[in-house]
């Protein structure tokens, strides 16, 4: 297999989004997006108890992508204005489709503020298309034991298939353009290949401990957390040197303008004003605080 070689590696900063504190790999100064994606948060871990709740976001809008959380540690409740609510475990994975607009809402459960523990995950902004900007909205959740899991010859690594493929194995959500996202936990001394399309766009997020990439890239927290590749191998290789959880992704790039303002994701600054005025007249439906 030839590997793909490392277009660059960059810091996992922290960032202030109102009362929350978290990681922004990117957008930064030096990365504006990998396209198809457009922004990664890294939340967490936060402590949750009834005295302590920094991670409460109630009803706000989207329109022209789609937001996901892969929820790591803890419990969330997801409200849509499509009438969903369910309660995302650690493991889930809750995959929205905004497309022309859905307002949603999302926070600890009651039965984890009341009973303390800690909560921690990644929110991903996938970009659509222009032409499927203005799809219906969709919502997917899926739960930690539904994925399919490739295991290393070792039994020290497993990948978890959220979407797209490996393998010949299958993620369980649907997607709108061609991407792969793979959760991989491995223990130390683990080692193992992974392969994706050299038309993606790829990159890894190291979300704790200490890996050794393609043998000579090393990735720990609170030094290079994030490796964007080139698009000119067949994969990488990944060893743990401590017990470690990443995040890979890889998707076709669109290769559209963007324009982006708060909850919107869009082509021009036009639609954003539209998209703006949409949510002021109620066109992307209702859902009340809890």
């Amino acid at each position: 297999m030839k590997l793909n070689t490392i277009k660059r590696a960059g810091r996992s900063h922290f960032v202030d989004m109102g009362p929350i504190r978290l990681r922004q790999p990117f957008p930064t100064q030096h990365i504006k997006m990998i396209d198809p994606f457009v922004l990664l948060h890294h939340y967490g871990p936060y402590e949750i108890n009834e005295e302590r709740n920094p991670f409460d976001l109630g009803p706000h809008p989207h329109r022209g992508f789609e937001p996901i959380t892969f929820l790591v540690q803890g419990e969330q409740l997801h409200r849509d204005s499509l009438g969903h609510e369910s309660i995302v475990k650690a493991g889930d994975v809750q995959w929205t489709t905004a497309g022309r607009g859905i307002i949603h809402a999302e926070g600890p459960t009651k039965e984890l503020i009341k009973k303390g523990g800690m909560i921690e995950g990644i929110q991903l902004w996938l970009n659509l298309p222009a032409e499927k900007k203005m799809m219906q909205a969709n919502y997917q959740h899926a739960k930690h034991e539904e994925f399919n899991v490739i295991v290393s010859e070792d039994k020290k690594v497993e990948i978890r298939i959220i979407a797209g493929s490996l393998d010949n194995l299958f993620g369980k959500i649907a997607t709108q353009t061609p991407v792969n996202a793979f959760m991989i936990d491995a223990k130390a001394g683990g080692e193992q290949a992974i392969m994706f399309d050299n038309s993606h766009q790829g990159m890894l997020y190291l979300l704790n401990g200490k890996v050794l990439i393609n043998t000579s890239e090393i990735l720990e927290l609170d030094k290079n957390q994030l490796l964007e590749f080139n698009q000119d191998g067949e994969g990488f290789s990944i060893q743990a040197e401590t017990d470690s959880k990443l995040l890979f992704l890889s998707g076709e790039p669109i290769n559209e303008t963007i324009a982006t303002y708060g909850p919107y994701v869009m082509n021009s600054q036009t639609e954003l004003l539209e998209a703006m005025r949409d949510y002021q007249m109620g066109k992307m439906g209702f859902l009340p605080a809890n």
